[in-house]
């Protein structure tokens, strides 16, 4: 059966492993700086109303959202939204999350073109992602290579969505370095290297997510190419 195909995991072990590998970065490096106060004693709902105000962007509002690293920006409704865990932490780690995600607001703030266009795409790869890999798979059964390539067509959405955001969250960590060195926020080396060390951490989640993306769009192309016969 094709949804049992050694040949994908032949593609998509590499990305497997590099979205493992960038997730126990991620975990490490926050688990580690979380525990290391920063030397501003900013908790990281502070360091969110003053990076705000600094960028002169008062129509953001900032609420709690549950979880653990769920932390992020809505455009949608100019909310920055922070996990209890980094609102009330005055660690590193959560000068380093906030910033990003203050970075994001900047972005909407500013029309970063990138952003804008990730945001109008949303819907339709939220649709295009679930049912591309279906496509393509019933197009294989019923031995209808359109239907298949239709699904491959639609997938193809989600590596442009992958590409598009790749540059988004990159330009939000380099803005969020900038902003808290230029308001002083990262008053230390300490500072600096831990904030930096998060900030990578996460950049390399969302290179594995492209790497994923795009082996499996490989791995659909190999298949209708006939480069493998069963």
């Amino acid at each position: 059966m094709f949804f049992f195909d050694p040949l994908y995991f032949v593609f998509i072990l590499p990305a497997l492993l590099l979205a493992f590998y960038a997730q126990m970065k991620v975990r490490s490096a926050y688990g580690k700086w979380l525990k290391v106060p920063n030397t501003r004693s900013l908790s990281g709902a502070d360091a969110a109303r003053y990076l705000i105000s600094a960028n002169q962007i008062g129509d953001v509002r900032i609420e709690g959202v549950p979880g653990e690293l769920s932390d992020h920006y809505d455009p949608r409704t100019k909310t920055l939204r922070l996990s209890q865990g980094v609102a009330n932490s005055r660690s590193v780690a959560s000068l380093a999350i906030v910033a990003h995600e203050v970075g994001h607001a900047v972005q909407d703030a500013t029309d970063y073109g990138p952003l804008k266009l990730r945001g109008s795409i949303v819907p339709a790869i939220q649709v295009s992602a679930w049912i591309a890999p279906l496509l393509f798979f019933v197009g294989l059964l019923i031995n209808s290579t359109g239907l298949a390539w239709l699904g491959v067509i639609l997938f193809g959405g989600t590596v442009v969505f992958a590409l598009i955001t790749l540059p988004v969250e990159l330009n939000a960590s380099a803005r969020a370095m900038a902003m808290l060195r230029d308001n002083g926020l990262v008053a230390s080396d300490q500072d600096e290297k831990g904030a930096s060390s998060v900030l990578n951490a996460a950049a390399l989640t969302y290179v594995a997510a492209l790497a994923q993306t795009l082996m499996t769009l490989l791995y659909y192309v190999t298949i209708l190419t006939g480069s493998r016969r069963d």
